[in-house]
């Protein structure tokens, strides 16, 4: 049987576990509730079992009939501060939601363990299953790693894979070699002046109109200081000054989100914005301060496992389910962590609903998005294979 057909076989039982998990969610690095959903879903496998100290991590070691190499799969499992708004019978009313779809990705990599576990006599070699908190800004997967997650099985991974589900055609897999995601960085400039009445502003060094220039010229600065084949996207979502109407106040505050797609633009950038800030400030009489932080690297696929993972899904499930995207996502992803540590491929996972308009489909973190968790049955056998591709070696 087919990774396929068994994947189909185990569909129900995986609906049913992420219809669970769906309606519990549970946000950020502790979720005691989903981990403890997971050892149940895992119990009986015979995997080696350990937990976070620092997060309620799951890390599930299946150990092959062989000794051989080391293949790490990955499902992050937290939610979103958001109210679900979907309608469905099974939706959260605790007030978080799985609007990202990691609740499809915890069934699904259960669903992978049990397949891989079914074979495990064939298998030369070492699997470690992930189960990730914190990846929505927690950095879920750097305290797994700095728990020893590449050192579960004793020797480093020889390659890691990831499935992330969202808008598309249903059971369509996507990827590419190269930057699949984004980097994200924060970008804080705070102008410092000298507030005053507002009726006397050439009494003082008012710090907002310094702050505005500021923001209007960092749009700027993102279209003529970089190159357009290597772009960023600069978004400034937040400007706050002062309280009172009538006051000018001592300072005013920005913060924006920044995406980039090369280490290179990610230095540069750090450099060319306070650049920007200090010299826009120093020219209405003010100073600034700037705070430019890396969040999450770039997701970077290596481009022969890349190769390879398109290679391997199309034999599975026929070349017309399987594209290589011509672009980069602008979103981000903490498993861009493991992956500068280890080669592999992250993936997208189209899972849109039957008779839901993809042109207006809702996005992943909308409180309305729909996930279509019959993808479930494919999306286990798809991270199956690709693990089996390193360490597979069929009895005769």
């Amino acid at each position: 049987m087919s990774f396929v057909e068994a994947g189909a076989a185990l569909l129900p039982d995986l609906v049913a576990l992420r219809r669970q998990l769906h309606a519990e969610p549970e946000v950020g690095l502790e979720l005691p509730k989903t981990q403890a959903r997971i050892l149940e879903a895992l119990e009986g496998l015979g995997l080696e079992i350990t937990l976070g100290t620092k997060t309620t991590s799951v890390v599930a070691v299946l150990r092959g009939a062989q000794p051989g190499p080391t293949v790490l799969l990955r499902g992050d499992m937290d939610a979103l501060p958001v109210k679900e708004l979907t309608g469905l019978e099974y939706a959260s009313t605790n007030g978080n939601m799985h609007a990202c779809g990691h609740d499809l990705h915890v069934s699904g990599l259960v669903g992978a363990a049990q397949l891989l576990t079914a074979r495990r006599e064939e298998l030369h070699g070492n699997v470690i299953f992930m189960f990730q908190p914190g990846e929505e800004g927690h950095n879920g997967a750097g305290v797994m790693l700095e728990e020893g997650l590449l050192d579960a099985t004793g020797q480093k991974p020889v390659a890691a894979y990831a499935i992330h589900v969202g808008p598309g055609p249903k059971g369509t897999f996507m990827t590419k070699p190269g930057p699949m995601l984004a980097g994200s960085n924060e970008l804080r400039v705070t102008v410092n002046g000298l507030g005053g009445h507002g009726s006397q502003p050439h009494l003082t060094k008012d710090p907002v109109p310094a702050l505005v220039e500021i923001a209007s010229a960092l749009q700027v600065m993102a279209t003529r200081r970089f190159n357009v084949f290597d772009p960023i996207i600069l978004t400034v979502t937040q400007l706050q000054a002062g309280e009172a109407i009538n006051v000018i106040p001592d300072r005013a505050t920005l913060g924006a989100t920044v995406r980039t797609l090369s280490k290179e633009s990610t230095d540069k950038l750090a450099i060319e914005t306070k650049k920007l800030a200090d010299g826009i400030a120093a020219a209405h009489g003010c100073t600034a301060d700037v705070e430019f932080v890396v969040s999450y690297p770039v997701t970077h696929n290596d481009p022969d496992s890349a190769a390879s993972t398109l290679e391997v899904l199309r034999e599975q499930f026929g070349a017309e389910r399987v594209l290589q995207m011509p672009t980069p996502m602008m979103g981000s992803e903490d498993f861009s962590l493991v992956l500068e540590q280890v080669p592999g491929t992250f993936m997208s996972l189209g899972c849109t609903p039957d008779g839901v308009d993809l042109a207006t489909a809702e996005f992943n973190h909308s409180p309305r998005v729909l996930f279509d968790d019959g993808v479930l049955g494919d999306q286990a056998a798809a991270l199956a294979q690709l693990a089996y591709s390193h360490i597979g070696a069929p009895v005769s």
